[in-house]
């Protein structure tokens, strides 16, 4: 285990423009989308052998559907007015720049929730909870479960840009999330994650004491103890979930050597083939996605491509893959435990990696655990109003 101090004090605020919060509109460019349809048209697919499939990886039929979908169907203009409908600002926080959604619920009462995504994820991730999570008087909701939402996009990630320095592990960016809460004016506030933004949220949770009441996750690692007995009773269900990750470490982490060790190398490719990021991160979301053989059964075209669009626009293939490599390195894997807040878990069934109840709650101070009946990876894609739902009701024990 990682040996982190009991807690880290928050980054000391940068003084006059750079601690400034300023608004924010995506702009893409005409020619940047002329470009993009070019490179699309222009795409070099290699060959596949008849019949295998995804067996190999990303399925060129499924592949060539994107990217002719991609260059002559996909309105990247709608999907740009979407997120453009929410208040955006950038700030800089310990030398980089960071996005950030930020949608202020109009109960006074409201809980400050951010929201944290992961690879191959973005802020798209979130964009069918916001609005319910921000105004549940709405949505069917009661004014009681109103948050004040804050989405950023990682250090290194979309419109925060690439990074610029190294350094920038999740423990980092817990620290940088304090700094753009404190600068937010907000106090107490909670966290919420899946895949990397699951580990920030665990390291936010400790080096932020003083200000974070409670934490949800999707996704929660936690390695066997090797205490006796410590496998005897686990459910089916937590079977499962072993033999899946079992699985994923066995046929799906590939990805994961690469990017923790020669990020740059990868970036050359991703960053020059439209076709070729799409490749790379569509056959996460094939593979990660609670689906009946089809990406689209979980997760609807233009949400996918409006996701790798971030990348491609930002040119943050690259700098994206660098968390890999940052965060392993360092060690910031092993968050410290959590027990002195509430933790709240969201168990999806087709969650890549999810460790038995009994192992979190050994070392964490869980008072939520809901089993969903369904779901994957990207839950609140996935599933939104399940994942709605489940935050409420966590946050509902911790808002007082």
């Amino acid at each position: 285990m990682t040996d982190y101090p009991a807690a880290v004090d928050s980054l000391p605020a940068q003084p006059g423009a750079a601690q400034a919060l300023q608004p924010f509109r995506i702009t893409i460019t005409d020619a940047e989308l002329a470009d993009l349809r070019e490179r699309l048209h222009d795409a070099r697919l290699p060959d596949q052998i008849p019949g295998t499939g995804w067996d190999f990886g990303t399925d060129m039929a499924y592949l060539r559907e994107l990217v002719d979908y991609w260059a002559d169907q996909y309105d990247w203009r709608a999907q740009e007015a979407r997120i453009n409908a929410f208040d955006q600002y950038t700030t800089t926080i310990d030398g980089e720049n960071v996005h950030f959604i930020h949608a202020r619920s109009p109960e006074p009462d409201a809980l400050p929730l951010i929201l944290t995504h992961g690879w191959p994820g973005s802020i798209v991730e979130f964009l069918d909870v916001i609005e319910p999570l921000r105004n549940p008087r709405a949505h069917g909701g009661e004014p009681r479960d109103a948050f004040h939402v804050v989405v950023p996009s990682l250090p290194g990630y979309a419109f925060s840009g690439p990074t610029k320095a190294a350094g920038w592990s999740v423990r980092r960016i817990a620290q940088a999330w304090a700094v753009l809460m404190q600068r937010l004016d907000y106090d107490r506030y909670g966290a919420q994650g899946g895949d990397w933004g699951s580990f920030v949220s665990r390291h936010l949770a400790d080096v932020d004491r003083e200000h974070v009441c409670g934490i949800h996750v999707n996704m929660w690692t936690a390695a066997a103890s090797g205490a006796p007995g410590e496998m005897d009773g686990l459910t089916e269900r937590e079977l499962a979930h072993l033999a899946r990750a079992a699985d994923y470490f066995k046929t799906g982490s590939g990805y994961v050597a690469i990017q923790s060790t020669r990020p740059q190398t990868l970036a050359y490719g991703l960053n020059d083939s439209p076709a070729g990021l799409l490749s790379w991160i569509v056959e996460k979301f094939y593979a990660w996605t609670d689906n009946n053989g089809s990406v689209e059964d979980a997760v609807s075209r233009d949400a996918l491509l409006t996701n790798v669009a971030l990348y491609w626009f930002t040119g943050t293939a690259g700098s994206a893959a660098r968390l890999y490599y940052e965060s392993i390195t360092s060690g910031a894997v092993v968050p410290p435990p959590i027990t002195h807040i509430p933790v709240g878990v969201g168990d999806y069934p087709q969650e890549i990696i999810a460790a038995p109840r009994r192992w979190v709650e050994r070392d964490n101070n869980v008072i939520h655990w809901s089993d969903m009946p369904r779901g994957g990876h990207f839950a609140a894609m996935e599933e939104p109003d399940l994942f709605v739902d489940d935050v409420r009701s966590f946050f509902r024990k911790v808002r007082a």
